[in-house]
């Protein structure tokens, strides 16, 4: 198990931490640290701060990603879904929110926005080739197997 040092940003000491909100659950559950009410317009987007900082060992990252009750029934993702934290990053957790919905999305201070996920990174290096193997698949992608 990775323990991962999180840091409460001055001002946020209302907001819970990320917390996973089942025993299975894979992601955290990141909250809007806004001061007042936003309204998301269809097709705006934003940068909404979590309140936290967070410090990661080498070979893990962590991706912040959609909800899938607010996507449902919103239309409300994030925008680089998956964003990714680097390791070497100390900064406040931020969500570009997207309303892809088609009414306004009010966000209040407190409200489950995302998800984080930690993952592993490999150590690659990428080496120069002139030719890659074949495969039976080969250069196929963008639905060339059907939709």
């Amino acid at each position: 198990m990775f323990e991962i040092p999180i840091r409460r940003l001055p001002g946020n000491e209302d907001l819970p931490l990320p917390r996973k909100m089942s025993r299975g659950a894979s992601g955290f559950d990141l909250f809007a640290a806004i001061d007042q009410p936003l309204t998301l317009s269809p097709g705006q987007r934003q940068l909404i701060p979590t309140g936290i900082a967070l410090e990661m060992p080498d070979g893990v990252e962590a991706q912040v990603r959609s909800r899938s009750g607010l996507a449902l029934k919103h239309g409300i993702a994030v925008l680089n879904s998956p964003g990714t934290i680097d390791a070497d990053y100390r900064g406040e957790v931020g969500v570009i929110l997207i309303n892809l919905g088609s009414e306004p999305f009010v966000v209040h201070r407190g409200d489950r926005i995302a998800q984080l996920v930690f993952g592993r990174i490999l150590d690659v290096r990428l080496m120069e080739t002139d030719q890659l193997s074949t495969t039976e698949r080969g250069g196929g992608g963008f639905g060339h197997t059907g939709t």
